[in-house]
């Protein structure tokens, strides 16, 4: 099966619309897909709920949508590098529900598996756990955290196969394949593409099973959050 799409505004139509939730994968500006995110701006929807480890910085990524306003709601675990969205966030313009990095990872990768929910240390005692159900298991407490299931994933990877087997580059592999399995559709934007059975089976990072529809940004922009250099 061809998943491939000629761009990444073809490869959302008819998937995205407003109310939705979408899980998008990144950490920071490393492997997030910037074409498909510079698309869904464009293409107007709104009232969007984003599940991302990060909300972007101003003017790339998902600040983009922060800017015209297409997101009401973000589930996240770091946001310090976005001055819009705090100003958003601090008005009562933004809603935000905080979670633990590893919870959330957590969180995608249950609702992926179809498990529904499950126990974790992490947030016992906090404002985190506030509200969740609270249990004790052989003389420790957890706290009840719920899976995340996305109507729509957009994912970034670094090659693919037309039958959508992705293969991920370094770091960028992130919350990428957590995201993608979370996605009741999926959308991967690649750089390379090859022809399906090019890749070693045994180099696969996420099966084409999960990945519904694939573009390809053979030249993404790839920008650094924060240079640090040695100095002289």
């Amino acid at each position: 099966m061809n998943k491939v799409y000629a761009s990444a505004k073809e490869a959302l139509a008819g998937v995205v619309a407003d109310g939705q939730t979408l899980a998008v994968g990144g950490f920071g500006l490393c492997g997030i897909p910037e074409a498909l995110i510079a698309a869904l701006r464009d293409s107007g929807v709104k009232q969007l709920t984003c599940i991302s480890n990060n909300a972007g910085v101003d003017g790339f990524g998902l600040g983009l949508l922060l800017e015209t306003r297409q997101i009401k709601k973000m589930i996240s675990s770091y946001v310090g590098e976005n001055k819009e969205f705090e100003r958003q966030y601090l008005s009562g313009e933004l809603e935000l529900e905080f979670t633990p990095q590893g919870t959330l990872a957590e969180k995608l990768r249950a609702g992926g598996a179809g498990i529904p929910a499950f126990f974790t240390k992490t947030g016992v005692g906090t404002v985190v756990a506030e509200g969740k159900d609270v249990r004790e298991f052989d003389g420790e407490t957890y706290v009840m955290e719920r899976s995340l299931r996305a109507d729509v994933a957009l994912v970034k990877a670094w090659k693919a196969d037309r039958s959508g087997n992705l293969v991920f580059r370094r770091t960028a592999r992130n919350f990428n394949p957590m995201a993608a399995m979370a996605g009741k559709i999926t959308i991967a934007e690649v750089e390379e593409l090859v022809d399906t059975g090019t890749l070693d089976p045994d180099a696969v990072h996420l099966p084409g099973i999960f990945v519904q529809r694939i573009v390809l940004n053979a030249n993404p922009e790839k920008r650094i959050e924060q240079r640090t250099v040695r100095a002289k």
